[in-house]
């Protein structure tokens, strides 16, 4: 039985315990998106901001941020953010987190830098525990070990080292080396970050955004330690604060705790000392246009891209926040948008895509192309205008903005974004808060808005809205990255000249100041520091809660894995499919299976009209493939083509149809889609080496030794890259036999006795999928799931045999190649 939080007994509850704990409770609300109660509070005395979000969850959230505007390119913030977790005054050991996740129940522990604030979020299911994360972080933020040990910012920020890699002109040479320095390095090779940062300081050339928040590494070195303790003396105070408590915990105790223990102590510090200068302003940039901005980067040819950026309007407007990325995923969401698909038959770029960027001050949209083709530049806005002026005179298709619509309300109730509701919950509140304390719970609100919207649609609103945004905005930027042929030797002026003068006592005491910084580093913890981290002890651990149970049910003509959970309205469908009888040199063709599905027009309905069909009634529909080892053998693989899906339970009819018209009615003939998925496919393969090559590195290492990795190699890896680019280099004379390919594959891979269902929603759910699907359920007496048995086993050289109902072993085991080490280097920009 739900508890009614709005109730005036428990808001009374409220009121007293925030009294009782120097708060003040400004108003409390009801906010049926989480199942509970909102209520705002204001410390008395220090002036900080707190939110309650009071619901039954027991995954319960803490979250303190802070507004950090920047006002230059140095990191500081984000160094701050970093520093301030490297002991403090009450805990100090050298990384006080590392420790404590060796001991903590947590279900998330990280701090986040954001271009206007540093947030400091935490969640666990137990609540002593979420009470020792949350006084760790209280003395991290306001008591940090930064102001006794310069180390801290040396080894976080940025200090100079001798480079051992050679010398110049018989001088050392020097570099700069720093956690966030060499951090931010790596993520300004990212072509796509480097964008981003020319079209947010084109479109705010005079406020915070103009600067990276992160830092550059021109500008991480200008910082002074003196700098970088007056920002966090100036920022990191509770005047300056937004604090957010989320779930069913005891909330006296926690402003207790709050109160006695940091607020009011550090209200009374602040009083008696002298006025401190004001944090660094947050101001609204005024209009402007700059169009033909053009970024160069010394990056590789294919990373061209080119970006539309528009400002939506007032933070205020919740309502037309939301407009705006519903009517972006509308006309740029799919291959089949029309905005999107005008610029991919144009052939401007490999891919177009859209986001809005919001979570700051001024929201704005962008259009994005990646790959941008020679003269695609020139095209892009006139194109973008063109399409635009007849979506908004007629063209708009309000049964696709209506789609996007659904599937944005749907991904909203849902809340899969891989993060514990409450530190989700205090992300999203910060998006209105930290710009006006009236808009504390307005972005964690959206029924209001999607049942305004919906009575708007056909009230020409989102015609209006677009040409507002595109054709009459006068707050816009067009920004061209241009890859660079000009080799950058990496030298810092700054650090050749200081070379230059070098004395041998300025080298003797810089190599000096290293090695002291590396021991410090090196020596552990001292055994009193250690202690002084909150243990959670045995007895503040209660049972833990049972998992959901499952069962495989003997179901006709599919066996059906059954998991009881709760979904709170949604249905999930997973259809598992085996590789029965797939060759090991067919593995890349299910990679491109996986990609054309759902993308292509069937038998009964053209592409568009299929992605309007899978936008409005499906909340997720995705194609991929898994590969799971077995814990008794590395040697021993199943592997599975999946098809995901869920849905309203109100739209159980279309969970079950549109999957199934998709796996046996698609029509493999349209080359020039194909080509385009499987040219966005190259870019998004490219781009993600560029960004986590420790990632493709590691995947690529797993096949010199593990079974599994070869086959993942072929599936999604280097090895399936280049399987991909030879395609495309061959497309026109290969593009019949590889839709025919396709055809056949599926003939042979979605068959019902290949197929293993694994179904999550409520028993009705249940019964009309069954009614729907024509499977006859049947009771079964295997509560563990039997998935032992509803497996394939294959080895690397010969399979397993044997045969399951559910899933028969096939005829010719699959035979993959014994792993190799090949000792490669893969060179990237």
């Amino acid at each position: 039985m739900s508890t009614n939080y709005a109730a005036a007994e428990n808001i009374a509850a409220v009121k007293s315990a925030a009294d009782a704990h120097g708060f003040t409770l400004q108003s409390s609300e009801d906010l049926h998106e989480i199942d509970g109660t909102a209520h705002i509070m204001r410390h008395r005395t220090s002036n900080a901001r707190l939110l309650y979000l009071q619901n039954e969850d027991s995954n319960k959230a803490f979250s303190i941020a802070f507004k950090t505007p920047a006002n230059d390119d140095s990191g500081v913030f984000h160094i701050l953010e970093h520093s301030v977790l490297c002991g403090s005054e009450q805990f100090p050991v050298k990384e006080p987190f590392v420790h404590l996740l060796k001991s903590s129940m947590q279900t998330f522990l990280n701090a986040m830098t954001f271009p206007d604030k540093t947030m400091y979020p935490v969640a666990s299911t137990n609540e002593q525990d979420l009470m020792n994360l949350m006084h760790v972080y209280l003395d991290a933020v306001f008591y940090p070990a930064i102001y006794t040990k310069p180390s801290i910012f040396k080894q976080e920020g940025w200090h100079i080292e001798v480079d051992e890699n050679g010398e110049a002109n018989d001088r050392p040479q020097l570099k700069y080396n720093g956690v966030v320095y060499n951090e931010m390095k790596g993520a300004l090779s990212d072509p796509e970050s480097v964008l981003y940062d020319a079209l947010s300081a084109s479109l705010f050339p005079d406020t915070t955004y103009r600067f990276e928040s992160g830092g550059t590494p021109e500008g991480i070195p200008a910082l002074s330690y003196e700098g970088f303790l007056d920002n966090h003396r100036r920022h990191y105070r509770p005047d300056n604060s937004y604090i957010v408590l989320y779930g069913n915990l005891d909330l006296d105790r926690f402003l207790d705790f709050i109160d006695s223990r940091y607020l009011t102590p550090l209200a009374e510090a602040s009083e008696k000392s002298e006025t401190r200068e004001k944090p660094n302003p947050l101001d609204a940039q005024n209009p402007v246009v700059a169009p033909g901005v053009r970024k160069l980067m010394n990056t590789a040819p294919e990373n061209a891209s080119m970006a539309l950026g528009y400002v939506i309007g007032d933070v205020h407007d919740r309502e037309r926040m939301i407009a705006v990325d519903i009517l972006f995923d509308a006309i740029m969401g799919s291959n089949e948008a029309p905005l999107k698909r005008a610029l991919l038959d144009a052939g401007l770029a490999a891919d177009a895509s859209s986001y809005v960027a919001d979570a700051i001050l001024q929201p704005f949209v962008v259009l994005q192309l990646k790959g941008l083709e020679e003269q695609g530049a020139e095209r892009f806005r006139p194109l973008v205008e063109k399409t635009v002026r007849k979506l908004v005179d007629g063209g708009l298709d309000h049964e696709l903005v209506a789609a996007a619509l659904s599937h944005s309300e749907f991904v909203m109730r849902e809340r899969n974004f891989g993060y514990p509701d409450g530190v989700l919950l205090a992300m999203s509140s910060m998006a209105g808060w930290l710009y006006d304390d009236d808009l504390a719970t307005a972005y964690l609100r959206y029924e209001d808005a999607f049942a305004s919207l919906r009575e708007k649609l056909e009230q020409g609103y989102f015609e209006d809205l677009l040409r507002e945004l595109v054709l009459e905005n006068n707050h816009w930027a067009e920004v061209e990255l241009v890859p660079s042929e000009k080799a950058d030797s990496g030298a810092d002026p700054r650090l050749m000249q200081m070379a230059e003068t070098l004395t041998t006592e300025a080298l003797d005491a810089l190599e000096q100041d290293v090695q002291e910084l590396r021991e410090e580093q090196e020596s552990p913890d001292s055994p009193e520091a250690l202690a002084s981290l909150p243990q959670l002890r045995v007895g503040d651990i209660k049972a833990a809660p049972e998992d959901p149970s499952y069962r495989l049910l003997d179901t006709k003509p599919l066996a059906c894995l059954r998991h009881d959970v709760a979904t709170h309205g949604i249905t999930y469908s997973y259809r598992y499919f085996d590789f029965a009888g797939i060759d090991f040199e067919e593995l890349p063709y299910l990679s491109l299976l996986s990609l054309v599905l759902g993308k292509l027009p069937t038998t009964r309905h053209s592409a568009a009209e299929l992605d309007l069909l899978i936008q409005s009634q499906l909340g997720n529909l995705t194609f991929f493939n898994e590969v799971y080892e077995s814990p008794k053998s590395q040697d021993q693989l199943t592997m599975k083509f999946v098809v995901s899906t869920s849905a309203l339970d109100k739209n159980i009819k279309a969970l079950v149809d549109l999957p199934l018209e998709i796996l046996t009615e698609t029509d493999f003939s349209d080359h020039s889609k194909i080509r385009d998925i499987l040219i966005q496919r190259k870019v998004y393969f490219e781009q993600s080496v560029i960004n986590a090559g420790h990632s493709t590195a590691m995947a690529r290492v797993s096949s010199y030794f593990s079974p599994a990795g070869v086959v993942r190699e072929k599936l999604d890896g280097i090895d399936f890259y280049n399987f991909l680019k030879k395609l495309l280099d061959n497309f026109d004379t290969c593009a019949h036999a590889l839709s025919q390919k396709l055809s056949e594959l599926t003939a042979r891979l979605f068959v019902d006795d290949n197929c293993l269902l694994s179904f999550a929603g409520s028993d009705e759910a249940f019964d009309e999928y069954l009614a729907v699907a024509q499977i006859t359920n049947a009771k079964s007496d295997r509560p563990d799931g039997g998935l032992a048995s509803n497996t394939t086993a294959y080895q690397a050289t010969t399979a397993t045999s044997g045969s399951d109902k559910g899933t028969p072993a096939p005829t010719q085991p699959m035979t993959i190649p014994e792993p190799q080490a090949k000792n490669e280097a893969i060179v990237i920009p």
